[in-house]
């Protein structure tokens, strides 16, 4: 059966790759020159890479890892030693290290916490950990459940002490959703502690060993196409056409550089695409469906991430850092992380501005500026001195809507993957999904979109079998 599939990020590339899986033939089309979305990379006139994001793969991505071991490139994930590294402002230069010993989830993280004596007092532990209790033994229903407040509202109700969010809090709502605690929902921190207390490599983190487009999205691309699929690159969906009844007709491409728009039918249509490009593309009978109408309630938020290339060694650090910067989110030096971009003599800082809504209208040049007065508070022996390092050149990649902006209340609006379209499918991190506006999000979006074409689209006995035998 012919699948069109609009967008070629993550989401979009993993529902192909487990329809061809099932048995079927999946058409990935993607408006830009580059696969990838969100995890898009190009390389500059020096033939060094940027990237839309810092990229960080964790232990409690399962799906993700599947992908890699089912693509057979679970080597190019290059995971670091087990520990959360927070740099301490209050004592410029120096870092606060939460190590992870290798013993069963979850007395390996809560021995992490104890250990630490930087950060938090031995009354912020025993308040931290007794407010975290309800998370713990209520489970998952009950962290949903708390989407109805905001992280430091929720904090507040627990009793937690205020340092605990201004030290590990604000750190970890703005690495995980580029927001506040005053904005974010309670239920994406929560969710994403339980499964680092639940799963022994759950905090463990990776770095790909190169671009995620050459490195992750191109391998399946060629799964993809050596199974039947295609994937086509400058195909960018114009309109979504329909019957009477309401049921999709076909995309209709629009053409480039002077050729005619294209009609590109099939026998089923997934939106691989962002939550905002889909807003602008539903058809205006289906608006007033209130499946459709709750998506109004989500849109992209605000992320720039930058990379910044030095004349010197700034960090010998091999890991993502939390900066603690009431400007910079995390960041990590690329050139120790990974083995495409090493370099033992320089540094490319790769940062992620956040919260960006205030600085994504602003110039290159002053977000650089004002992230280099950060620098210098990071790292005072390379920033404060007469022999300064030199900032040989930078890229500044925005991305004015990005994952879906995860505030209070807004869990219960994100559609499932099956709509009341007959034909018409979702995949996307902002669906329906366990793991948030993540990597890891949205290749499980696209494998439940997968799963919900084949139940409703039957292959043979033997495609049933494949099914099964890929977990969809």
């Amino acid at each position: 059966m012919r699948v069109a599939i609009a967008g070629a990020g993550l989401a979009g590339l993993a529902c192909a790759k487990y329809l061809v899986d099932a048995g079927h033939q999946p058409i990935v089309l993607e408006r830009r020159d580059v696969l990838g979305g969100l995890v898009a990379a190009w390389k500059d006139e020096d033939g060094d890479w940027y990237e839309t994001g810092l990229h960080v793969f964790f232990g409690a991505y399962p799906n993700m890892i599947q992908l890699f071991k089912e693509l057979g490139i679970e080597d190019r994930l290059q995971w670091k030693q087990h520990a959360l590294i927070f740099n301490q402002p209050e004592k410029p230069g120096t870092y606060s290290r939460f190590n992870v010993p290798d013993i069963p989830a979850p007395f390996n993280v809560i021995i992490s916490i104890l250990r630490n004596n930087d950060m938090l007092t031995w009354t912020q532990k025993f308040k931290f950990a007794i407010g975290l209790l309800p998370a713990i033994i209520r489970g998952q229903q009950y962290v949903e459940n708390m989407d109805q407040y905001d992280l430091l509202a929720w904090l507040e109700q627990q009793g937690i002490d205020e340092r605990v969010n201004s030290d590990i809090f604000i750190a970890a709502s703005k690495a995980l959703t580029f927001i506040n605690p005053e904005d974010v929902s309670a239920t994406i921190p929560l969710t994403a502690i339980n499964r680092f207390l639940k799963e022994r490599y759950g905090s463990k983190v990776a770095f790909l060993d190169g671009s995620p487009t050459e490195r992750l999205c191109q391998p399946m691309v060629e799964y993809i196409t050596e199974k039947g699929g295609q994937v086509r690159l400058n195909a960018p969906l114009k309109k979504i056409m329909t019957e009477e009844d309401g049921t999709v007709k076909g995309f209709l491409l629009r053409g480039l550089n002077g050729a005619a728009d294209e009609v590109l039918t099939a026998d089923a249509y997934v939106s691989a695409m962002s939550v905002d490009a889909l807003k602008l593309m539903l058809p205006a009978p289906w608006r007033e469906q209130t499946f459709f109408k709750q998506m109004s309630k989500l849109e992209g938020v605000e992320v720039i991430n930058l990379h910044l290339w030095f004349d010197r060694k700034i960090t010998e650090i091999d890991h993502l850092l939390f900066s603690r910067s009431p400007l910079l989110s995390v960041y990590a030096d690329m050139s120790n992380t990974c083995k495409e971009y090493a370099d033992p003599n320089k540094s490319m800082l790769e940062l992620v501005l956040a919260p960006a809504k205030d600085w994504i209208d602003k110039s290159d040049e002053e977000i650089i500026a004002a992230t280099m007065a950060e620098l210098k508070k990071l790292f005072p022996n390379h920033f404060d001195s007469d022999n300064q390092a030199k900032l040989l050149k930078f890229k500044v990649v925005k991305t004015p809507r990005s994952v879906y902006r995860a505030v209070a209340g807004t869990q219960s609006y994100k559609p499932t993957q099956k709509t009341p379209i007959d034909n018409f499918y979702l995949a996307g991190s902002y669906t329906k999904q366990e793991y948030l506006g993540s990597m890891e999000g949205a290749v499980l979006s696209g494998k439940l979109a997968a799963k919900a074409i084949a139940q409703d689209y039957p292959a043979t006995k033997q495609l049933d079998k494949e099914i099964a035998a890929v977990g969809i």
